[in-house]
């Protein structure tokens, strides 16, 4: 999608392309988003004006105010706003902030506030803190949405009942039973018409829909009180609307509540035309919004409407996804949906007077009950902030829309601290031994509960302290080194475990480990082989030797490490392949303990065939046809034929004892190893003749690691000498791959055919 604000235009006439060399494709690029751009600025505008008066009268604000602003908003906000697609007018959020303010300083202070509440937004998108506005919960949001919605419901019932709204949504709920039960006029009958088309008008075929539904009921219910002559209240519209001789006036009182009102405005009218962009930028593929220059166009649009008589303008997430919906390309539909608006009034406005009150009423009864969205609250119900949402939405229906919006910030304030400090605490038996596992942040308000789970361990037992927690503060950190020198003092034992971050190492010390930089780097406990984990840990204080002997080995504790840990996290993926296999590599490495697969090549359950012996060798394809030594000729055979693996991998290594042993003999009392080492003898005599390999342009140093290398090569072409691997090889199917891993430095280095030699796989830095 193009912006037409941000493209150059050609300095030439039309279609010349002078001084533009692509002159003529701008112009029919333009043309041709026009073609999809009035289609939509029209059906924005058929939505737009009914929406307008509505929220015009919600507010008791005078009718042509809402006019003003959808003008405005779509011209000035249109034009130097930075939503390419967003469409801007007055909006229903705020119906509830103008009923209060009109009602507080009277209708022309009110624009004054409008207009200063512009310049608060212009100083904000120039602060460049837009994006600030997002931290606001969602639940907050759209809990006062609702809010907003419930409100507006309540007091338009009242006027599609034939009745009056009350001065608040408290008092419009107490009194809508009496208000259903007394006489009602023929405008009942006009203001539950509207309603009904509005309900059904979504469900009627798309070549009816193509007519906007507000439009329709509000011109179908017009025609009908018109045709039938019904003496009801109707729109009261100034005979020349473009006679506008308003200058809006400061409003007299309290600095504190005139500032509160405009720092009100602004602030609403920020956050719902922010998130309003943010939600159209979903909806296409266009250009993203720059919510710093949002917030500016939205400012200068208030500036105008307040200064016009106008309600206060924001981004309209109704009309936005109309825009989108009906095919807009360029921010040219919501500025010609502003003309269409302008040319109505100055052209069609006797027909405003025409329009029933109670049809209007209707209108908004229906766009207050689509605030309370279905979608949203099962949204923060997922997400676990419903309760926000409620708290938000009655704060804003029993008190006001800023003392509720600010009840559902501190309530999810002090959900997000909950949260943040939440820990799980219990104690399970370990054989004969304890294990009190504490998980989350472990803070002050979680003491109750440890004290409660600690006194239930026996005295002079084994105790393991399991910590998984992301947080230790000063008061819980007391609290286990008390408990431990109690529990030790009473002869027990207590082993800390802690994963993660190493906050009570140095518990009996009271020292807390605060800062990572302090703390001793060891590689994570769920990433390390657990030997090396459990060594680190066996050398502090927390092991007493006596229970060093008589532990399990660290193969038996890693055991029991899985199935505490890893066992829930990967069964999923395990049971998928609990059937089948059909891993990409077959990747032949040797014995040597030091080399994991799966960690040097971060894959998983289901990835590598893996096949490993002494020296990664694969025997000659004769011998194994022989019957002798077939096992690797199985596996490469399987691995091709069956499993149809796309790449072979032979990964040699740094000082790997079998290239020791090929250069200064292998034991006398090791035959099986010796007639092993045969199968590499190839290896030495390549190694012999051929030029030194270069590991990144420099040969290894030691003579071991350099014949690693031509052991690497010497396995690649012994393997293409397999019928399974050359026929899979001839036909595009696989690739041998040659790989040094070099234990030291963990570095992995593959071979380039090209160069000849081997080249890290790291990433360059620049």
């Amino acid at each position: 999608m193009i912006d037409t604000a941000g493209s150059s235009r050609p300095t030439g006439p039309p279609g010349s392309g002078q001084g533009d060399p692509t002159g003529t494709t701008r112009w029919r690029t333009a043309l041709d988003n026009l073609r999809h751009d009035v289609p939509a600025s029209l059906v924005v505008f058929l939505v737009a004006v009914p929406l307008s008066l509505g929220i015009a009268l919600a507010s008791g604000a005078p009718i042509v105010a809402g006019l003003i602003a959808a003008v405005v908003g779509g011209i000035v906000a249109g034009l130097c706003g930075g939503s390419a697609l967003q469409v801007s007018g007055p909006a229903a959020g705020l119906t509830v902030i103008m009923a209060e303010t009109i009602n507080q300083f009277g209708w022309v202070a009110t624009c004054a506030i409008t207009a200063a509440a512009g310049v608060v937004q212009i100083l904000l998108g120039l602060s460049r803190i837009a994006r600030a506005a997002l931290a606001i919960s969602p639940a907050i949001v759209h809990g006062m949405l609702a809010g907003i919605g419930v409100t507006i419901v309540l007091a338009q019932m009242h006027v599609v009942l034939g009745g009056k709204a009350q001065s608040s949504p408290i008092d419009n709920l107490l009194e809508l039973p009496r208000q259903v039960v007394e006489h009602h006029d023929k405008a009942v009958l006009i203001g539950l018409l509207t309603i009904a088309i509005l309900l059904v008008w979504g469900k009627l075929p798309k070549a009816i829909r193509v007519v906007p539904g507000p439009l329709a009921a509000v011109v179908g219910v017009t025609v009908l009180a018109s045709v039938a002559n019904f003496d009801i209240a109707r729109v009261e519209v100034p005979a020349n609307l473009l006679d506008i001789s308003f200058v809006p006036r400061m409003p007299g009182g309290s600095v504190w509540d005139i500032g509160l009102a405009v720092v009100t405005i602004a602030l609403v009218a920020s956050v719902e035309s922010l998130l309003s962009a943010v939600a159209i930028d979903k909806q296409h593929t266009g250009p993203r919004s720059n919510l710093n220059r949002e917030l500016v166009g939205q400012g200068l649009a208030n500036m105008a409407s307040g200064s016009l008589g106008g309600l206060p303008v924001t981004g309209v997430i109704v009309r936005g996804s109309t825009n989108v919906q009906s095919g807009a390309r360029t921010r040219a539909s919501a500025i010609l949906h502003g003309f269409w608006i302008l040319l109505f009034v100055v052209a069609l406005s006797g027909l405003l007077q025409n329009i029933p009150l109670a049809a209007l009423a209707g209108l908004l009864v229906h766009v207050g009950a689509k605030l309370v969205n279905v979608a949203h609250i099962k949204e923060v119900f997922r997400h676990g902030d419903l309760a926000v949402y409620l708290v938000t939405l009655l704060g804003v229906v029993a008190l006001d829309l800023l003392t509720g919006v600010l009840i559902g910030i501190g309530v999810a304030a002090v959900l997000m601290l909950r949260r943040l400090l939440w820990s799980g605490i219990h104690a399970e038996r370990d054989g004969e031994q304890w294990r009190v596992v504490v998980e989350g942040a472990l803070a002050s308000l979680s003491i109750p509960r440890l004290s409660t789970v600690l006194g239930t361990i026996p005295r002079g037992s084994t105790v393991t302290l399991e910590l998984v927690v992301d947080y230790l503060d000063h008061a819980a950190f007391d609290a286990l080194s008390t408990w431990q020198h109690a529990h030790e003092a009473a002869g027990g034992t207590v082993i800390v475990d802690e994963v993660g971050h190493p906050w009570f190492a140095q518990g009996k010390s009271g020292e807390p480990t605060v800062t990572r930089s302090a703390a001793h780097r060891i590689v994570p406990r769920w990433f390390a082989p657990w030997s090396e984990w459990q060594r680190v840990h066996e050398d502090s204080d927390e092991v007493v030797p006596a229970q060093r002997t008589s532990s399990p080995s660290s193969m038996r504790r890693g055991m029991l490490e899985f199935q505490r840990r890893t066992a829930d996290l990967v069964k999923p993926t395990l049971t998928k392949l609990a059937d089948s296999q059909s891993p990409e590599t077959l990747f032949i490495t040797c014995g040597d303990a030091r080399i994991v697969p799966n960690l040097i090549t971060t894959s998983g359950p289901g990835d590598l065939f893996t096949v490993r012996n002494i020296g990664n060798l694969v025997p000659d394809h004769a011998v194994c046809a022989a019957g002798e030594d077939t096992s690797i000729g199985a596996a490469v055979e399987f691995a091709v034929d069956v499993l149809k693996v796309r790449e072979v991998v032979v990964c040699g290594h740094s000082s790997c004892g079998a290239m020791s042993a090929l250069l200064n003999g292998a034991p006398e009392d090791a035959p099986a190893l010796r007639s092993w080492l045969k199968h590499a003898e190839p290896s030495v005599a390549r190694a012999k003749v051929d030029p030194p390999i270069a590991i990144d342009g420099t040969p290894p140093e030691r003579p071991g690691d350099r014949l690693a290398l031509h052991n690497v090569l010497e396995q690649l072409d012994r393997l293409r000498r397999y019928p399974s691997v050359a026929r899979a090889e001839a036909r595009g199917e696989l690739e041998l791959v040659g790989m040094y891993f070099d234990v030291g430095a963990a570095g992995v280095h593959l071979y380039d055919a090209k160069t000849g030699s081997f080249h890290s796989s790291a990433p360059v830095l620049l």
